[in-house]
């Protein structure tokens, strides 16, 4: 790939399979689109992807957008770079991925050449590093346990930009990139250090767009950046959007526990000199970002255990009577269940209830605590080591929500009102994020194996 002095990278969406709508696309391919990057995964829905090896959405989602993508990339000759391929980026949802590429072009008569990164890590390296002390918490994680890792169905590390610069390096002609779990700017960077862009800007670039067009106003979905070696600039491909030094200065603060300092594979994006200019009105120029590189590179590990089995009931309560002494009566039936069944006294089991109408979404950090609702959601949820046992106790937990008498009752027929049926349903099985630490490497590449194929 020949040197440039201004890229431009096209982001067709914030995640692949949420819907690229076509229009804004081509109009990104049209304005001379250098490179196409897009995310794939997310711990945002939690540990589920990991330890149960699911997909994000659908394999029909990634067939439509996949399609969108891949005929740019036949047609017009540009590469397609997707990272945390499958919402996880465990080894088998690359391959996966791959597999439904191969199948898109094979129904086209395209041919691609492409590459597969992978990011899923052997425990034993994992014990050998926690063992030497190399190992340490990420935010407010627990420190690591030898149980914590045998546990675990699936751990893999998220790469930085190092593995798509080999990638870039060693085969100058790739078509698709596909990688297991990756820093969501990483693909960005990798691209970027092949053309000689400061790190400061290709960072603060690649957490921007990562997310699509975020970032614009009202929040969209395409997105081209153009950058160059001291700034790059930002600019929706829907018309109806567009993007301000606001817009753009928000979207830098997501998703951090503090705005000026954003940690990542092999250092820190230090975001106080930033400067953000409006050149029209739609674009942004962003310049002066620094990044900091780390005296040890040191790589996240995400690692998920199945920790049980959930069954859940859902139903509204509109009795004033037994709204305004809703907990009370719920810590009373908690007790019950306590009393009938023995996992839940031991903890192997466990109740929870959601009250949506009263302090639903925030719990105890809700600062309206004293509203008084006139109709309430309860969610009951159980979760016990075999689904059996978990629908067992729900079903017993319904009923007593149903039935269980409180003072100044004056309707002695129940007053749950239960929108489904059957009224308790399986959930599956639950898990729980089991790994979430720094782990020191000795190269930025060392743990992601390359693959070249062609398709």
């Amino acid at each position: 790939m020949d040197m440039k002095a201004e890229l431009k990278i096209l982001t067709p969406h914030g995640i692949l399979g949420y819907g690229i709508p076509e229009r804004d696309f081509w109009r990104g391919i049209e304005a001379g689109a250098d490179a196409m990057v897009i995310d794939a995964g997310s711990t945002d829905p939690g540990p589920y992807l990991l330890g149960l090896d699911a997909t994000i959405v659908s394999r029909e989602a990634y067939i439509r957008d996949l399609t969108v993508m891949l005929k740019a990339t036949a047609t017009r000759k540009v590469p397609a770079y997707i990272s945390s391929a499958g919402g996880a980026g465990t080894n088998s949802q690359v391959d996966a991925l791959l597999g439904v590429i191969a199948e898109i072009a094979q129904a086209n008569g395209w041919t691609f050449q492409a590459a597969a990164i992978y990011s899923d890590i052997d425990k034993a390296v994992i014990l050998d590093r926690l063992g030497a002390g190399r190992i340490e918490p990420c935010a407010s994680a627990p420190a690591l346990t030898a149980q914590d890792v045998t546990s675990s169905t699936n751990i893999v590390a998220q790469m930085g930009a190092e593995p798509f610069l080999q990638v870039l390096r060693e085969r100058p002609d790739i078509d698709i990139i596909v990688s297991g779990r990756a820093y969501d700017p990483s693909p960005f960077a990798g691209l970027c250090m092949l053309h000689g862009i400061d790190p400061g800007v290709y960072w603060h670039m690649g957490k921007i767009v990562e997310c699509g067009a975020n970032c614009a106003e009202p929040k969209g979905k395409v997105i081209l950046a153009t950058v160059r070696k001291d700034s790059f600039d930002l600019e929706p491909m829907n018309p109806d959007e567009r993007c301000t030094i606001a817009s753009v200065a928000a979207h830098s603060l997501y998703e951090k526990t503090r705005p000026d300092l954003l940690s990542g594979p092999g250092g820190v994006l230090d975001l106080r000199q930033s400067r953000y200019e409006q050149l029209d009105e739609r674009r942004v120029r962003v310049s002066g970002s620094v990044f900091i590189p780390s005296d040890v590179y040191k790589v996240k590990l995400e690692g998920a255990a199945v920790v049980g089995f959930r069954t859940i009931f859902i139903g509204g309560i509109r009795d004033p009577i037994l709204i305004g002494q809703i907990d009370g009566f719920l810590d009373k039936v908690r007790q019950d269940a306590k009393n009938t069944y023995p996992a839940i006294a031991s903890g192997a089991a466990s109740i929870h209830f959601h009250v949506y109408g009263k302090n639903g979404v925030m719990g105890d950090s809700e600062p309206l605590k004293d509203a008084v609702p006139h109709e309430i959601g309860l969610v009951g949820e159980v979760t016990a080591p075999t689904q059996a046992a978990a629908n067992a106790i729900c079903n017993s937990t319904r009923i007593s929500v149903l039935h269980n008498p409180y003072p100044g009752q004056v309707a002695t027929a129940g007053n749950f009102a239960i929108p489904l049926n059957p009224p308790e349903n399986p959930i599956g099985p639950v898990c729980k994020f089991s790994v979430y630490h720094l782990m020191e490497v000795e190269s930025p590449t060392e743990l992601f194996p390359i693959r070249y194929l062609e398709i």
